[in-house]
């Protein structure tokens, strides 16, 4: 990999990071899932895995919450996307598809939680998180909806022009206003 790709990954990086941190007064309204569904249409599955571990990381450090019953599932849950996405959806062109694949992810994401937060609590009531998550599920679901829908043709094609101008070291100028 080269200098200029590592680069153009931390960057990547730095934003789905930054957005999530500005973001964070919304309860699951953000665009983590629009950016790593993004990522992984246009960044090879090692790539996103790497972006994945890093934002983790850095998320959990600014959260204060180094826990790896809130970090193993993060990571696990953020990393369905790539896997998903190169299983289910790598052929697909429609944005409505793919924004449904943005509610699969949102409620699979929250779901991950709850078996480490029973274990973490030692409660074994399973029913009891799962309702008291379906607020925040609908809300990510929703705004993961909606962000697909309507900003991945335009991220995509800006990001593959940008990652293609970066590596062969021209300009890229979007046409998009």
């Amino acid at each position: 990999m080269s200098v200029k790709r590592m680069v153009f990954i931390a960057m990547c990086t730095t934003i789905l990071f930054v957005q999530e941190l500005f973001l964070t007064f919304l309860p699951n309204i953000q665009f983590t899932v629009l950016l790593l569904v993004v990522y992984a249409s246009v960044f090879s599955y090692r790539e996103n895995v790497v972006i994945i571990f890093v934002h983790v990381i850095l998320d959990n450090l600014a959260m204060g919450t180094l826990n790896p019953f809130y970090m193993v599932p993060m990571f696990m849950g953020w990393l369905m996307i790539p896997t998903l996405y190169r299983v289910l959806m790598r052929q697909t062109k429609s944005e409505l598809k793919l924004a449904f694949f943005g509610i699969l992810i949102s409620v699979l994401y929250g779901w991950m939680f709850i078996p480490f937060n029973m274990l973490q609590t030692g409660i074994h009531v399973f029913w009891p998180y799962l309702l008291a998550d379906i607020p925040f599920q609908i809300l990510m679901s929703i705004s993961s909806f909606i962000t697909i829908l309507w900003l991945f043709p335009v991220l995509r094609k800006t990001l593959s022009e940008q990652l293609k101008a970066h590596e062969t070291g021209h300009l890229a100028v979007s046409h998009y206003r």
